[in-house]
């Protein structure tokens, strides 16, 4: 699953402009629901913070150029 993350998250860098982290993150969302199941978020951006709670297993964070990401599966 981060292997495909990272992989993904190129292939959006490849469609999209760096600055479009908007457009980044929904790319990665949009495929990772249609891989592993609806529920997915991501963040993508050079400055963020987060607080949030993930089912086990689901939190993936890497840095990609000088863009970090964060990708993971809501949980209540």
């Amino acid at each position: 699953m981060q292997i495909e993350a990272m992989s993904f998250a190129s292939q959006a860098l490849d469609l999209y402009d760096v600055f479009d982290c908007i457009s980044i993150a929904g790319y990665i969302k949009k495929e990772f629901d249609s891989k592993y199941g609806n529920g997915w978020q991501c963040v993508v951006g050079s400055n963020f913070g987060c607080f949030f709670t993930h089912s086990k297993g689901t939190f993936i964070y890497f840095t990609l150029e000088r863009l970090k990401f964060l990708i993971f599966k809501g949980a209540s």
